[in-house]
């Protein structure tokens, strides 16, 4: 599949705008049985899970965790503070059941799918077991080229990788999806996303990733720049994923896209996700309306990419692990949301006074 190809297979994400379906979802909030507004936040969210399921009474089935892994040619430069052995070992951590998802999945019954887009180790296929992560063997390729070097991909390769997360989503049940990634340097995928897109200098969007330390971080830097410079021509949002990105950021970037036109309710997690959410916008930005962004990374370059998103997260609990542990942990919130407009009695029907006198 070519670049041409890939965009023309791009859905077409619709405006969910509906003036009569907000004022309902509005005036079903503003007469629950508390004052005006009390339930801050949570209300918005209602509102916008409202808005994206269509209903004045959203219920959440059959959550999906979708977890992309892949490996990264840019790890050979030192980015990470980890080895890429860690990408797969990491994707049998989550299939054992042992990660923090897999615990975080397994406590809100969150089905939860491992994809393979390019992970440098073959992983043995494994029967898939009715309760038990489910493990998808997509792979591109084994890791992506070094983008410090050249291209990350092929266009061949992206769309490809883009596909596949479509492809995996359409498989998929329920009306949510939330997104998790695995692939040692990744962050510096999402901080080449973010340089590139939106114009953000790498010393605002470059951190310590997995923990390294100032030294670390300032070679990061300069091995991020030398990878902009190499990739310079790639400016439009596909060309500079698959210049810059990674198999997995490419396919969640497919995962959103196809989540999106189903008219899923789309959970992101933290930066990385947040970077797969940045292409997609930028190819349908109305893919926006759709996702619940959940907390905010302690990743430097998050609270910029959350902003040029125009997103509000849920959450601020510093997390910095990636995986989907971030969407995992705001999951309650979304339930909550959503059972407040379906089952909290309004004043009429409670029989309680709105006013004094």
């Amino acid at each position: 599949m070519t670049f041409a190809d890939a965009i023309a297979t791009i859905p077409t994400i619709t405006d969910l705008h509906d003036d009569a379906l907000t004022a309902r979802l509005q005036h079903c909030l503003d007469n629950k049985t508390k004052p005006l507004g009390a339930l801050g936040a949570i209300e918005k969210l209602a509102l916008r899970l409202g808005t994206i399921l269509g209903s004045e009474a959203p219920q959440l089935e059959q959550p999906q965790m979708l977890v992309c892994a892949a490996d990264h040619g840019l790890a050979a430069r030192g980015v990470s503070a980890f080895p890429s052995d860690v990408t797969w070992q990491m994707v049998e951590n989550f299939l054992a059941g042992g990660a923090a998802v897999s615990v975080l999945a397994r406590q809100h019954g969150l089905a939860l799918t491992v994809v393979d887009c390019g992970v440098a180790r073959e992983i043995a296929p494994r029967a898939a077991l009715a309760g038990q992560p489910q493990l998808l063997l997509r792979k591109v390729a084994a890791g992506t080229q070094d983008a410090s070097t050249g291209p990350a991909m092929s266009a061949a390769q992206c769309a490809q990788a883009i596909e596949v997360g479509r492809e995996v989503v359409r498989a998929l049940p329920g009306n949510a999806v939330l997104l998790g990634e695995m692939g040692i340097g990744n962050t510096s995928v999402a901080s080449l996303l973010l340089a590139r897109l939106c114009g953000v200098s790498l010393d605002d969007c470059t951190g310590a990733g997995t923990g390294l330390d100032a030294a670390g971080v300032a070679r990061k830097r300069a091995v991020l720049a030398q990878a902009l410079a190499v990739n310079a021509d790639a400016v439009e949002p596909l060309d500079a994923l698959a210049a810059l990105g990674g198999f997995e950021v490419a396919a969640l970037t497919g995962a959103v896209l196809q989540a999106a036109l189903e008219r899923r309710v789309i959970v992101v997690d933290g930066f990385i996700t947040s970077a797969a959410v940045l292409v997609a916008a930028r190819l349908q930005p109305h893919i926006l309306q759709r996702c619940v962004f959940t907390h905010g990374s302690a990743e430097p370059g998050h609270a910029l990419m959350l902003a040029q998103l125009g997103a509000q997260p849920l959450l601020n609990l510093g997390l910095r692990l990636g995986e989907g542990s971030g969407a995992a942990l705001a999951w309650p919130l979304l339930e909550s949301a959503c059972a407040i407009l379906r089952e909290m009695a309004s004043f009429e029907a409670a029989g309680v006074a709105t006013q004094a006198g």
